[in-house]
């Protein structure tokens, strides 16, 4: 928090508003000569851009804020790139482009789209900069100029997947590189593969065959980055050893760093690279310069630098790419210390004692110092020259380098290393004190993104799996370290620990996720594991206090099994009562001294044993002292024992004063990384034929079904069509063979025999591209076939799909059921869930064999699937919902493991009754339907032998036809289908009878099979047992969240869980590491994955995963989900291609980020889309809201923007839409920012809370907690004016616009919306229409008819405060009709019969009477009783409107007059103009989100 404030001032300046904007020179300019919406541009003049890029880049040293005003008036789009060529080519060009192109990846938007639509420049461009970025000094380049170039090459090898970037880069990394190698080097290395010798003398024939021009280009090339690495060095060796250090030199070094690292971390840039700078001794200069020794300046370089030395050591075969083993990575270790030694024994007499040592005791750092160091610097640069690290000595020269470099140049080639996975197993799993509060490795303030950090990158490709997974490891433990870290902050805070006056600690807060621990003791340390050398476990039992409200108390009681908690010690130095600053150091101010995870095992009972959990009721505990049993990090505890005992440091675990719980939903991390790190240490198993995929290499459609081995030719497709011709539609340019001549039968369900194209067939001729020739063969036979029979009763028929899919969808559900991985894209409205679930459906019916498993992001959406599944034709028996979630499922049907066992208990109990009765109906004695096993034996004596005696008689024998009539005769179990429709046997032919009868008798087996599944659970007697067998032998789908499936991967693989096929809903919003768990939640059969589909469904062009700690989401792009790197990589998608969500005006707001996104033809049709929105002239509309008392956004804290004006205008449109009687649970009202949201709730408390007029909308919240979600009418502010903020991200603009049903009423400041060059398309469509808000108070909610166009004139309402005064007035208007209405409705029943009669007359003459009067009213309004009618077809508004009131409810109506006087009291300061009614909120605001964090809770 701290660092947030002190970041503050500096983030302001990076914020321009609009009037700065304006006020601007850039601006000026861009008016003139780029603007995309100005008139009469001037031509092109290179004075202006070098002007520019003197006065307001270089003179500002590359000021955030002007470079953003730049990048955002459009300058590389319109002015920038379309007027490069060579012959205007400048370093000002160069630098100015480059600038650019860097601040759009700061800003995280597409940064190549411009270069892409006008590429003929590019390559000289490139060259350009590589000749400056290495001319440097001499091309009058500043060594900030030269970073900010370096900069720009880090963003071009990172983005290979662009074609244009990649042909450029290509030249620099490839094999020819290799000519920068000492010629002994190169030819070692040459041996190493024989393959490389043939290529290398292929490349020197080419290289010696050009002219002089292209071998220059060629070589400049080839040795572009080891000259780079030369002149990197020269720059490193100029920082001295001590005094003031010129930073712009620290970050040339700290950005060239960087650029190592990315190059080292990508297979194809690392292949020859490697090897290059391994010859160029890169890490010892850096090992031994003087920045490393430099506390303050070096941290980050030495960071950066152990980053580099672990990835140039990474276990990789370079050529091949394969990943080493622990042994092979030890058997290189042992070639290189025996070459060595065999050296030193044949030409280094001196080195006698290394050559004959084993080579355990000379392969570390200290033995190799010792035995090299006597050495002189000659002999030691011939050992070197002998190894080909360095060229020959010629005879009696000196050698040029150090002692200490040629020293350091052996020994870290030679010393030992540790393997990363042995790193990795030692490592505490808990952030403690010294890692949470480290700026370096958490940073805190808001990521600027100009720096850069010692973290790793989530690109598009990875070394290897263990690399994959090690990258995503470290990152997801310091995003999740980030919010332990607010956690604890808040949570320390409210407690607000102080000194008591005898030196002890008294707390004067109290905090709902945290309480004093009054005892803690450590009860178990367990032995090591043989090979270990940490404790198998270690328990503690902590003690506290619940002398709190009942559902808080029930909060900590509720704590389950594996929930992480934090220990934390604090020793307050203030006195009490003081007041705490946050923003100062937390942990000066409140005396946090230690900070240690636990997991808890459970709570003890009074006798002391911990309560297992279980679907057993919890025993009711006296009093209010609870202990809990945890278990602390064993890893941590001997560190901190192995301290205490060694340096006699404080025992920490004896000062424990505070524990925390957090959010359930956030707390997962412990489990997630060790899941993470246990994949690591398994040999983790992918498919083959997704490996390669994963890691990001190869064909990225390998894996799409038409090119996987095993395709499957027939399907059968069930109830996907809904009939023949639906079928036919959905296939075009198929030709369709039906094997059913008779149209009468030509219904569904349909199996369909596709084309298989065979891959093996490698002997065609193949075409001058390379290109098989394979006629594609395009007819598909349909075969319609009849489903059997399923019994008499109506619930035997099957459930039906409905839904008439697109052929779009029915490629997707086609991919599918086919072996491979499918990718669907699926934009807002477009029926995913509905793919979804008949993909499950289908894959259910076609291999009952198979297992599929579903995983989802949120539990919501897995509520929403297993809703559709459940209206399908699958068996209930077969489903199974894994997580905690399963409780808001909105059905009576328990789907959790303990809610299927009882399922399966009862239904047993229900097929045994029926074996009863069946036994009653054949008149069997005995106790037949006693258990599972007795009622076997009866179907297989009794009931089995009967059916084959009765088949034997109606069986046709040869040449003799049966009469129909005998199959009724003959039938065996009429006496138990008695309670089935009758007649049973309808009697018109022998077939129909037939079905019946073997349908009759399917009913009957079914009983039975189903019996035969469920005996296990009559031999398993726990409940934990019966779930068991439930999750590994009975469920066929089974559903989790992605979160679930990491915290619970261990159980699962050992309990044996096995599953065939993996569905992901939402996959663009799960983390990469969380996509990829759910593929290893099985143990390898024979060493291969038995994965055979993997199905993901989302929407990348929508919101990603949420990360908190903005350096992780755009340094690390840890926001890039799996999905998203897929589609990023070229895996082949199904893109949904028709929308039934919206009205097609309101999808036209977004339908451009979309392939080709149209309408499904009901968006057309259906009356809710064809009327207006009533009393709204338009369906969607920007309205502009300018300042108000002089204040746009306002920020009461770092980041929580308030905007007063849209806040109050968003809730007077709310309020004025629910008095013309739209109901209220169709509005939402959402907001780009958290701030806004609570400001609104304030709002509406304010004005609506608790007055039935109004109520609340059906939400207030984010467009990102929005997301997934949508209703008829949205209401957003965009909250901000001065700059445009994350709204920048197209994908939250997307999920904005696609919210709303029918319509959207958008409140902004359009002058800074409108310039934004990524939402134009957008933006256009809005500024279109008029920016100030139209409505037409004389229509009402109920209207279905269209509306008349020679009808009233639009109202235009001005202003926000104009609009208040309108809602005033009909609410005032409202309240007065409805009170006279009332009154007259008392006459009318006080009256004698006959007086009320003509009483009611003149009610009616009066009503007309009245209308002149309300004309005087401000707003025009029309007559109650008109009004009346509309309010009383409203359904979903009982007891809103007034006017059905009955008298006696005359308290209803006398609340609208209590607030009629607070009304009145407003409506003086609205009316006028100067002073809204005081804002209710700020108060509560001031403090930050907390109040919003409990509502949240």
């Amino acid at each position: 928090m701290a660092t947030v404030e002190k970041e503050n001032p500096a983030k302001k300046a990076a914020a321009p508003s609009v009037s700065q904007i304006n006020a601007e020179y850039v601006t000026q300019l861009a008016n003139k000569y780029w603007a995309p919406h100005a008139k009469n541009k001037l031509p092109f003049d290179p004075k202006v851009m070098e002007d520019i890029y003197e006065k307001e880049i270089l003179s500002s040293k590359f000021a955030i804020r002007k470079i953003m005003l730049l990048e955002f008036s459009q300058y590389l789009e319109n002015y920038l790139w379309v007027n490069y060529t060579p012959e205007v080519s400048s370093n000002a060009f160069l630098m100015s482009i480059s600038c650019i192109v860097n601040e759009k990846f700061r800003e995280n938007v597409p940064a190549w789209e411009v270069f892409k639509k006008a590429p003929s420049h590019f390559p000289f461009f490139f060259k350009c900069v590589m000749e400056a970025v290495l001319a440097g000094d001499e091309a009058d380049l500043t060594l900030k100029e030269q970073t900010v170039l370096l900069v720009f090459l880090d963003h071009c090898f990172n983005s290979l997947e662009v074609d244009l970037i990649r042909e450029e880069v290509q030249q620099l990394i490839s094999l020819p590189m290799w000519m920068c190698l000492l010629p002994s080097r190169l030819q070692q290395e040459l041996k190493k593969v024989p393959k490389l010798q043939k290529f290398w003398n292929l490349i020197k024939k080419k290289f010696d065959k050009m002219d002089a021009e292209a071998s220059e280009q060629a070589r400049k090339e080839r040795t572009f980055l080891s000259s780079l690495i030369k002149k990197f060095l020269g720059v490193l060796a100029s920082i001295p050893p001590s005094g003031p250090a010129c930073m712009d030199r620290v970050h040339y070094c700290e950005r060239f760093i960087e650029l190592m690292i990315d190059l080292e971390a990508l297979l194809p840039t690392r292949r020859w690279f490697n090897t290059v700078l391994d010859n160029s001794h890169l890490l010892v200069s850096c090992h031994l310069s003087s920045l490393i020794h430099r506390e303050k300046e070096g941290h980050l370089f030495c960071q950066l630098l152990d980053m580099l030395k672990f990835y140039t050591g990474f276990e990789i075969n370079d050529q091949t790419g394969n990943a080493l083993t622990e042994k092979e990575m030890t058997t290189l270790h042992y070639d290189r210390i025996t070459s060595l030694q065999r050296a030193a024994f044949a030409h280094f007499p001196e080195l006698q004692d290394f050559a004959l040592s084993s080579v355990a005791a000379v392969d570390t750092r200290e033995s190799l110092t010792k035995h090299f160091g006597h050495l002189s610097p000659n002999s030691l640069h011939r050992v070197a020259s002998y190894l080909c690290l360095l060229p020959e000595l010629p005879e009696g020269e000196e050698t040029t380098y150090e002692k200490e470099v040629l020293l350091e140049l052996l020994v870290s080639r030679h010393e030992r290393r540790i393997s990363q996975i042995e790193q990795l197993n030692l490592m505490p799993l808990y952030p403690t004190e010294k890692i949470i509060w480290d700026e370096n490795i958490v940073p805190t303030e808001y990521y600027s993104g100009e720096g850069c950090l010692a973290l790793p990158k989530l690109n598009l490709q990875f070394l290897t799996l263990h690399d994959y997974l090690l990258r995503n490891f470290n990152l997801f433990r310091l995003e999740s370290t980030y919010e332990i870290r607010q956690d604890i902050e808040d949570v320390v805070w409210r407690m607000k620990p102080w000194q008591s006056e005898y030196g002890g600690v008294v707390f004067g807060g109290w905090a709902r996720m945290a309480q004093t621990i009054t005892s803690f003791s450590i009860v178990e340390v367990a032995k090591p594991k043989i090979g270990e050398s940490w404790p198998a476990r270690v328990r503690a039992d902590v003690t506290i206090n619940l002398n709190v409200q009942d559902h808080i108390k029930n909060e900590w009681e509720g704590l389950r099994k594996h929930d992480v908690c934090f220990l934390i010690t604090v020793r307050p130095n203030l006195p009490y009562g003081t007041r705490f600053d946050r923003r100062q150091p937390f942990m000066e101010q409140t005396g946090l001294v230690y900070v240690r995870g636990c997991e808890v095992q459970g709570m003890l009972d009074d006798k002391g044993r911990v309560i297992e959990e279980g679907p057993d009721p919890k025993p009711k505990l006296r009093g209010d002292a609870r202990t809990f049993r945890v278990w602390l990090d064993p890893n941590q505890y001997q560190q901190d024992m192995t301290s205490n005992i060694q340096n006699g440091t404080e025992d920490p675990y004896e000062t424990f004063n505070i524990i925390m719980r957090r959010k359930p939903k956030e707390n997962n991390f412990k489990a997630v990384l060790e899941t993470i790190r246990h994949l690591m240490n398994t040999e983790c198993v992918v498919p083959d034929w997704l490996h390669d995929i994963i890691l990001g290499y190869g064909d990225p459609g390998s894996a799409h079904y038409s090119k996987m081995p095993n395709q499957i030719s027939t399907l059968d497709f069930n109830d996907t069509f809904l009939s023949l011709d639906h079928l036919r539609s959905c296939f075009p340019g198929y030709i369709i063979k039906v094997t059913e001549e008779n149209p009468e039968l030509q219904v569904f369900p349909f199996r369909i025999t596709f084309p298989v194209v065979n891959n093996a067939d490698k002997g065609k001729k193949r075409t001058a591209d390379g290109e098989m020739e394979v006629k594609e063969d395009k007819t598909l036979i349909v075969e319609p076939y009849v489903t059997p029979n399923r019994g008499p009763y109506p619930y035997n028929q099957p459930k039906r799909n409905t839904i008439q899919f697109t052929p779009t969808q029915i490629e997707a559900i086609r991919a599918g059921m086919q072996p491979g991985l499918t990718m669907v894209v699926g934009p807002p409205g477009t029926g995913k869930t509905d793919v979804a679930v008949q993909i499950i459906s289908n894959l259910y019916h076609n291999f009952p064999e198979q297992r599929t498993l579903i995983v989802t992001h949120s539990n919501q959406a897995l509520n929403q699937l297993f809703e559709k599944i459940m209206a399908l034709d699958i068996d209930e028996r077969h489903l199974l919902r894994l997580g905690h979630g399963e409780e808001e499922l909105e059905t009576e049907k328990d789907f959790s493991r303990y809610g299927r066992v009882n399922y399966v208990l009862a239904r047993r109990l229900e097929l045994l009754r029926e074996v009863g009765r069946l036994q009653e109906s054949l008149d069997v004695p005995g106790d037949v339907s006693y258990t599972c096993e007795t009622a076997g034996h009866f179907y297989l004596y009794q009931v089995i032998s009967r059916w084959e005696e009765y088949l034997s008689k109606v069986r046709p024998k040869q040449g003799k036809n049966v009469e129909v009539q005998a199959i009724a005769a003959h039938f065996p179990f009429h006496k138990y289908f008695a309670n089935a429709p009758q007649p049973v046997f309808k009697g018109r032919s022998y077939e129909e009878d037939m079905d019946i009868a073997e349908g009759c008798y399917r009913h009957i087996k079914k009983i039975f099979t189903q019996l035969e599944e469920f005996r296990a659970f009559e031999l398993l007697r726990s409940g934990l047992d019966r779930s068991k067998y439930l999750l590994v032998k009975e469920a066929k789908i089974i559903a989790m969240t992605c979160t679930h499936a990491a915290l619970k991967r261990h159980d699962l693989v050992e309990l044996g869980f096995k599953y065939d096929n993996i569905l992901m809903e939402e996959a663009a919003q799960i983390l990469e590491i969380e996509t990829f768990i759910p593929l290893l939640l099985q143990n390898p059969a024979d060493g291969y994955s038995r994965l055979k589909r993997w199905i993901m469904i989302g929407d990348h062009h929508q919101l990603p995963p949420v990360i908190k700690n903005m350096a992780f989401q755009k340094y690390s792009n840890m926001e890039q989900s799996l999905f998203t790197r897929f589609v990023r990589l070229g895996v082949p998608t199904i893109d949904l291609d028709a929308q039934g969500r919206a009205r097609s005006s309101l999808c036209n707001l977004y339908n451009w980020r979309y392939k080709h996104l149209g309408n499904l033809p009901h968006v057309q049709q259906l009356p809710e889309f064809q009327v207006p929105n009533p009393g709204l002239t338009f369906d969607f509309q920007l309205i502009n809201v300018e300042d108000f008392n002089g204040v746009g956004e306002s920020e009461p804290n770092p980041y929580f923007y308030q905007n007063l004006a849209e806040a109050e205008y968003s809730v007077a449109l709310y309020m004025y839409m629910r008095l013309l009687g739209y109901p209220a649970d169709r509005i939402s009202i959402l907001t780009t920012y958290n701030g806004q949201k609570h400001l609104i709730r304030d709002v509406i408390n304010q004005r609506c809370a608790g007055n039935p007029f109004f109520s609340q909308p059906n939400k207030v919240t984010t467009v990102d907690r929005f997301q997934g979600q949508q209703n008829d009418y949205i209401i957003l502010s965009l909250v901000r004016t001065k700059a445009v903020g994350h709204l920048r991200d197209v994908r939250r603009l997307v999920v904005a616009m696609s919210r709303a049903r029918l319509g959207l009423y958008i409140f902004a400041r359009v002058s800074l919306f409108q310039n934004c060059f990524e939402l134009t398309p957008a933006f256009n469509q809005l500024t279109a229409r008029p920016l100030q808000l139209h409505i037409r108070p004389r229509e009402y909610y109920s209207q279905e008819q269209p509306r008349d166009a020679s009808g009233q004139p639009d109202q235009i309402i001005k202003n926000m405060p104009e609009m208040a005064n309108l809602v005033y007035n009909i609410y005032m208007h409202m309240i007065q009709t409805s009170e006279k209405y009332r009154q007259k409705q008392q006459q009318s029943m006080a009256l004698p019969p006959q007086a009320s009669k003509t009483e009611k007359e003149p009610s009616t003459q009066e009503q007309q009477e009245e209308t002149p009067m309300e004309q005087d009213i401000p707003m025009k309004q029309d007559t109650p009783m008109k009004q009346d009618t509309p309010m009383k077809q409203e359904t979903p508004m009982e007891q809103e409107t007034p006017m059905k009131q009955e008298t006696p409810e005359g308290e209803m109506i006398s609340e609208p007059q209590s607030e009629e006087t607070g009304e009145m009291k407003e409506n003086e300061e609205t009316a006028d103009h100067a002073k809204m009614p005081e804002h209710p909120g700020r108060d509560s605001d001031s403090d930050g989100e907390e109040n919003g964090e409990e509502e949240d809770l």
